[in-house]
Order: C-alpha cells, then structure tokens, then sequence
C-alpha cells in the first residue's frame, strides 16, 4: 500500500510542480507587457497620461476636463510612427494627419484640425440668451425714462395748478377786499341816509 501511494504521489507532485512553473512565467510576462505610466498636468485645462510598453510603444492620452467640442487626444507611437487620435465629446473618433502639436495646442485648434465643429444648438441658444437679455435692458432703459417724463410732467402740471390756485387766490382776496370795502362804503352812506330821515 505504501508503494502505491508513492507511485501515485510522485506523478502528482510532478505536475504541481510543472504547473507552478507555467504560472511564474505567465506572471513574468504579465509584468513585462505592462506600462509604465506617468500622469501630468497639460495646458487649456487637461492632464496628460503617458505610458510604455515593453515592446516600446509609447501612448500619450491628453484629456480635457472643460472643452466643449472634445474628450481627449490620444497620439500613439510605435516603431518611430506616431498615430493621432481625436475623440469628441460625443465619442465619436477620427485619426488626424497634423503638424499641430496636439499634447500642446489648445483643445478648439485640435477640434479644428479633426473637423470638428462646435455644437450649434448651444451657440444658439447662448445668442438667444444674450438677445433677450439685451431685449430686458432696452425695456428698463424704455421704462425709467416713461417713468421720469411722466414725472417731470406731473411736476410741471402741479406746478402750474399752484400757480393757478394763487393767482386765483390773489384775485378772490381782491374781491374780497373790494367787495367788503364797497359794503363799508355802502353801509356808511345808508347810515348816513338814516341819520338825515331821523330829525
């Protein structure tokens, strides 16, 4: 019995032993064919990763946070031949034949280089935007002058009804004066006719 669980523990660790060694050279040439990878930070606002593989092919992916018309460029190199790649906000990719340094140039000169063109409908709607807002400003300049004019006016009718109420409050005084000076007068007469009656 001990010999049978010899014979069959020795082809047993054979193959744990062969299988071992397949494992260690997948994971050498695992770490060989990863990258080496750096990250920067790159002009107009995006960030530049570049890595290397073990066969020496260079990728540099530049990524734009912010651009309205782009996502990233990416500019592959392998055996001394650079491939670039632009890819749209969209997601839509196109490989670009330029001599416009793409890692460098600003993310509106890439879109322009790939043919990319900016989305209409949101210029659209940002001019809309503005008109309306130009539109609102002619109404409060429109408004505030209406609202001075009819203020000068009712300044100026005012104005005009007080010096009508005093001339008119002149004029009742000297009628007023006159009339009570012409009773006086007339009541002085009648009391002298009066006087001439009574002997």
């Amino acid at each position: 019995m001990t010999n049978k669980i010899c014979l069959f523990t020795i082809p047993l660790i054979a193959a744990l032993g062969v299988g071992c060694a397949t494992n260690q050279d997948a994971n050498v040439n695992s770490t060989a064919n990863q990258a080496q990878a750096t990250t920067s930070p790159g002009p107009d606002n995006s960030e530049i990763a570049t890595t290397v593989n073990a066969d020496g092919t260079r990728t540099e992916t530049r990524t734009f946070k912010d651009n309205r018309r782009i996502s990233k460029v990416t500019v592959t190199t392998r055996n001394g031949v650079k491939t670039v790649k632009v890819t749209s906000k969209s997601g839509e990719e196109k490989v670009v034949d330029t001599t416009e340094d793409v890692l460098h140039a600003t993310g509106d000169k890439v879109a322009d280089a790939a043919g990319f063109v900016a989305d209409k409908t949101k210029d659209a709607v940002s001019e809309a935007g503005d008109k309306a807002e130009d539109a609102k400003d002619k109404t409060v300049d429109t408004t505030k002058k209406v609202g001075e004019k009819t203020a000068d006016t009712s300044k100026k009718v005012g104005e005009k009804a007080v010096d009508t109420s005093k001339t008119v409050g002149e004029k009742s005084v000297e009628g007023a004066k006159k009339v009570g000076s012409a009773t006086a007068e007339g009541a002085k007469k009648a009391g002298k006719a009066v006087k001439k009656v009574i002997p």
